[in-house]
């Protein structure tokens, strides 16, 4: 799949919980489709992000572009960070979308509170039975073995590379997290980045 046209667009959703870098993540996946030479509009639907909630980014590249918001049944890929806020977001997918999903689960406080509970067998079943092309990986774990737990988000963008008819190449992301990231987190980042691409089974 190329993406070289007028007519061609990417719609992405990112979804996960304040503070696992989700907003980073898609100001990268913006800068890398804007220096590849495509307009972006960007967008955030946050609720109480800075104690853990919901994280909504919309990423959308083109040429004349609409809103920034991007409708259910419309994005291309969801790229979630969060095995329910994958679930919370998956209306957004259009039929024959991709989904990558971290398998890292963060309980809410009312959970721990013992007030709800987070059936996480339940939601993986229902992810697979929803998604059954979609690309499950343990993005903490990953980033732990890079060094950092907190690269999750990268190595989240390194597998997002491997996808076919991206508005940009992985080269080019991969320079878009370098440019983003404080110069002394680059090479730790360079290093996620590429064992995110590794977990897809991609050298």
């Amino acid at each position: 799949m190329k993406f070289d046209t007028d007519k061609d667009k990417f719609d992405m959703v990112i979804a996960g919980v304040g503070g696992q870098g989700t907003v980073l993540a898609s100001r990268i996946v913006a800068r890398a489709a804007m220096e590849a030479g495509w307009q972006v509009r960007t967008s955030e639907t946050i609720g109480m992000a800075q104690r853990e909630g919901c994280v909504v980014s919309h990423v959308r590249v083109g040429k004349n572009l609409a809103g920034a918001l991007i409708p259910d049944g419309r994005a291309d890929v969801l790229l979630g960070f969060e095995l329910a806020e994958t679930a919370r977001a998956l209306a957004k997918l259009k039929a024959g979308g991709r989904a990558i999903v971290s398998e890292d689960v963060i309980m809410p406080t009312s959970v721990s509170a013992g007030l709800s509970r987070y059936p996480v067998r339940e939601i993986r079943e229902y992810l697979e039975k929803e998604l059954p092309g979609a690309s499950f990986l343990k993005a903490s774990e990953v980033a732990r073995a890079a060094g950092n737990i907190k690269t999750a988000n990268v190595v989240m963008l390194g597998a997002l590379s491997t996808l076919p008819g991206l508005p940009f190449s992985p080269e080019g992301l991969l320079e878009a997290v370098l440019k983003t990231v404080p110069s002394h987190f680059r090479e730790i980042n360079r290093k996620a980045f590429e064992m995110g691409r590794r977990a897809m089974g991609v050298c």
